[in-house]
């Protein structure tokens, strides 16, 4: 007789939607895969009226969370509520109810994932997040087994949607932030309230999540530095692309010997490197291992086919150690405390724009200031003269951050120097 499975799901939104409509049309290779049949008994929505983009008989429909977490024949409990306080107490309990549980839900893996993952081996089950972090583009499980046999020890991505498609659209099309943020949120890719993704705290809980996986430490949220692109000026873009630069949001996670560093911010990355033709919605994650040398990942990071992709996955992985009578062992609490190194330890490379009275001795200015702390500069050019002053912008080697901050003080501090426009990091090569 065939095995038969049965799940519930917490959510039906877009990637729930996803889930269902993936569970419909490639139900065949789903039940092949997974070597059973999968039946979805519950679902939990907020508004059971609501017209929705996949049908659904409306009595699998319920408003009460707790009738699919204590269903003794509910086996595998996917959670796509999304936020954290609601999401974290019913994956507590279906833990506790020894569930397996599926979650796209990054905010909680990177807040919470520590704790719940140790409940997870606590009671014999685990916690599977694959659509966490990147959609549908395979993250996660090659980080814990086709990558474990690496040192990692960099990764670099673009792991937010939005502020790309932003980005893209400024380079591309010329548009102003402003007008390349309406277009994102007409296309659907940024919310009404953007202010997650545009100042970088979307792209830092997901690096939380890949670091913790790559590294093989806790990483909290508050170790990542954060910076958005909400203050990117279109004559940055510009500016950066003369120089041969294309500017990402990018999330950067380094071990080093002294600990690991752990950023997000606005970078000039030079055009040449591959993360700088991901374009629009796309994300990708770029990787480093002592063996396998560099390798990157690429795809549609956000969606509700794609990342029910990742959902469907990690439910026939579910579903096969059910058959096998598998306790799928939590690795990740084995994870170790390291320190984490912070910002003013760092070095970097520094795109700065800045303007200044257009009268003789600026240059001179800006070479001492930065000759007293060590700076060397790459390329320094005025671009443009108006009303008695002048926009200069200069790139700097690769210097220690502390350096820099505090030739910058001085620059701030100097007669000449009215206004700093910008300031970013740069990666070359």
């Amino acid at each position: 007789m065939e095995r038969v499975i049965k799940i519930g799901l917490l959510g039906l939104g877009t990637v729930g939607s996803g889930v269902l409509n993936i569970l419909d049309i490639n139900h065949d290779e789903v039940t092949s895969r997974a070597g059973a049949r999968i039946e979805v008994k519950k679902i939990l929505v907020r508004d059971p009226a609501k017209q929705r983009p996949v049908n659904v008989d409306p009595q699998l429909l319920t408003v009460d969370p707790w009738e699919i977490i204590r269903d003794p024949e509910i086996e595998v409990i996917i959670e796509l509520i999304g936020g954290t306080e609601a999401a974290h107490s019913y994956v507590e309990e279906a833990l506790k109810e020894k569930k397996y549980v599926i979650t796209a839900n990054k905010d909680l893996m990177a807040l919470a994932g520590g704790e719940l993952l140790a409940l997870a081996r606590g009671m014999g089950r685990n916690i599977y997040y694959e659509a966490s972090v990147g959609g549908g583009i395979p993250l996660i499980r090659p980080l814990k087994h086709s990558l474990g046999a690496n040192k990692i020890t960099r990764l670099m991505g673009i792991i937010n949607g939005t502020t790309n498609y932003i980005l893209t659209r400024m380079s591309l099309d010329k548009a102003d932030f402003a007008v390349a943020l309406r277009g994102a949120q007409e296309k659907g890719f940024a919310e009404q309230d953007p202010a997650n993704d545009l100042e970088g705290r979307d792209a830092a809980y997901k690096l939380c999540i890949l670091a913790g996986l790559a590294f093989n430490c806790r990483v909290g949220f508050d170790s990542v530095y954060v910076e958005g692109i909400d203050g990117l000026n279109l004559r940055d873009i510009f500016y950066a692309g003369e120089l041969g630069f294309t500017v990402k949001l990018l999330a950067i996670g380094e071990e080093l010997e002294s600990g690991i560093a752990l950023r997000v911010h606005p970078t000039l990355i030079s055009s040449s490197h591959p993360l700088a033709g991901v374009l629009d919605e796309n994300n990708a994650l770029y990787l480093v291992g002592n063996a396998v040398g560099e390798v990157m990942f690429y795809g549609p990071g956000a969606g509700s086919m794609p990342t029910g992709s990742s959902v469907v996955a990690d439910l026939i992985e579910v579903i096969r150690n059910i058959n096998h009578q598998v306790e799928n062992g939590v690795m990740e609490t084995s994870f170790v405390e390291k320190r984490v190194v912070p910002m003013e330890q760092l070095s970097s490379a520094f795109y700065l724009r800045l303007q200044a009275l257009d009268q003789p001795g600026v240059f001179a200015g800006l070479a001492n200031a930065f000759a007293d702390e060590a700076v060397s500069l790459d390329r320094v050019i005025q671009k443009r003269s108006a009303e008695g002053k002048a926009e200069i912008v200069l790139i700097t080697h690769v210097v220690a951050e502390k350096n820099f901050n505090h030739a910058l003080e001085k620059i701030k501090a100097l007669p000449a120097i009215k206004k700093i426009n910008s300031l970013f990091r740069v990666i070359e090569g």
